[in-house]
């Protein structure tokens, strides 16, 4: 365990920015990660658990209290069944599982940050979830005191949302359980129309899991969605906002918006999300209330290749990130009276 003070937090984030934390502890196993935990409970200093940083908006101010780094490891494949330890890096899991074959987490391929992290947020993209493949997540829980096991119905799995994010105070996630499938090399069915099409291919049909891999991959890079040090656009938090799901009369209301404000005829994207519900695009939103990519003069600004997400362009300050979001909600609510909600979680700031 390596212990730190006045450890700047920045570079432990993808944005890059924000001030640093009274203490920082670097924890490679579970005993160390309880140990900190229990710790910092026992003598009531608040607590910041930073996996791979890549969902994190920290306060220029920093963190007065331990921020605790999970750097633990541990890849265990038995048949289909994987074990995550929480301090993973979950791109280069993925690219592991494809290469024993095994289907499930293909088409996540490319997301940074930790393992762990994927089922507090329900990590998904082109047409998969982790919750569809996660069968435990074994945590330390700081209520109770003691390590548990949450089978996946005990996790409340949502678009975006768990059990972990509902209580962000109560569970440190230690390991992920997943079932994985053997499909001869195949992928999981694709869901995701631009990945089918990428594919060459009709959305329900396989392809082999490398071609599936390396697609998604050149679709995120294409968005600035794949981290490379050397590109501004991809010092980010990826997606900045979730997509808005609204309930019937709030569609209504929000489609009369649409055709008031662009013209007869102007279908917004709308997806099922269940009954009664439906579910838009935050990036359709946000071009259509005039912040196009690249948007913005100075140190935030929109990315130059997707408008969903927001960057550092190398100098910013968190106020200049929160400065921009702030603008885009407020354009968005203006042109369409949809709240946008924030993807990353915010440290000692908010919207």
């Amino acid at each position: 365990m390596q212990e730190l003070h006045d450890a700047p937090l920045a570079p432990l984030t993808t944005f890059r920015l924000g001030g640093p934390a009274t203490r920082l502890i670097t924890a490679t196993t579970d005993a160390e990660v309880i140990a900190a935990v229990r710790e910092a409970d026992t003598a009531g200093t608040p607590l910041l658990v930073i996996g791979g940083g890549s969902n994190l908006v920290v306060s220029d101010a920093g963190f007065a209290g331990t921020a605790l780094r999970i750097a633990t490891t541990g890849f265990q494949l038995r048949g289909t069944e994987l074990e995550l330890a929480a301090g993973e890096v979950w791109s280069d899991a993925v690219a592991r599982t494809v290469q024993a074959g095994l289907a499930g987490v293909e088409c996540l391929a490319g997301i940074p940050g930790s393992a762990g992290a994927t089922p507090i947020q329900n990590v998904g993209a082109y047409g998969q979830e982790v919750s569809s493949t996660i069968t435990e997540v074994i945590a330390y829980d700081r209520t109770a005191q003691e390590t548990v096991t949450l089978a996946n119905a005990d996790c409340s799995f949502s678009y975006r949302h768990s059990r972990f994010k509902a209580d962000p105070e109560r569970y440190v996630v230690l390991r992920v359980r997943f079932a994985l499938e053997d499909a001869g090399g195949l992928s999981a069915p694709l869901k995701y129309p631009e990945t089918a099409r990428a594919l060459g291919v009709s959305a329900g049909e396989r392809v082999p899991l490398e071609r599936a891999r390396e697609t998604v991959l050149k679709l995120r890079a294409g968005k600035g969605m794949v981290l490379d040090p050397e590109d501004h656009d991809t010092w980010s938090a990826g997606s900045f906002f979730t997509n808005p799901i609204l309930d019937d009369e709030q569609f209504a209301a929000f489609h009369a918006r649409v055709q008031d404000r662009l013209g007869p005829g102007t279908e917004p994207p709308a997806f099922p999300a269940g009954e009664g519900r439906t579910k838009t695009s935050a990036a359709w939103l946000i071009d259509k209330a005039g912040f196009t990519k690249g948007y913005g003069s100075g140190p935030a600004r929109i990315s130059g290749k997707h408008t969903l997400a927001l960057t550092n362009r190398g100098s910013a300050r968190t106020e200049d990130l929160l400065a921009l979001a702030r603008e885009v909600v407020a354009g968005v609510q203006d042109a369409f009276g949809v709240t946008l909600v924030n993807e990353p979680v915010t440290v000692g700031v908010s919207l």
